[in-house]
């Protein structure tokens, strides 16, 4: 897929490029508390066994990224010609940085 595109324009509020590390932290804290209640848990108990919550375990918010927001297309051209202008020295360069950076944020 050299050329795939973002279907659905959505991108997270970030400072961090991902948030591997904080999902490798939350899934091992979620098995370690599934294993201890059921380990502590009775064969009768075992029935009613609910699992647990994403948020019993860990909060969101205090992950890399805060959350999602929809990118519409006039936003990104704004941006686009923005950040061209600011950067940019002539009108082909304007054009060019433009162009470049409307393709960088439609890719994956």
């Amino acid at each position: 897929m050299s050329h795939s595109r973002r279907n659905t324009p959505i991108v997270g509020f970030t400072t961090c490029r991902s948030e591997r590390d904080d999902k490798k932290c939350w899934h091992k804290r979620w098995r370690t508390c599934e294993r201890i209640k059921l380990a502590s848990a009775s064969s009768e108990a075992l029935d009613d066994h609910q699992t647990l919550i994403v948020n019993q375990v860990s909060n969101v918010c205090s992950m890399g990224k805060d959350g999602r927001q929809y990118w519409s297309v006039k936003s990104r051209m704004d941006t686009a010609v923005f950040m061209a202008n600011r950067k940019g020295r002539n009108d082909a360069e304007r054009a060019a940085l433009k162009l470049r950076m409307l393709r960088k944020w439609m890719s994956k």
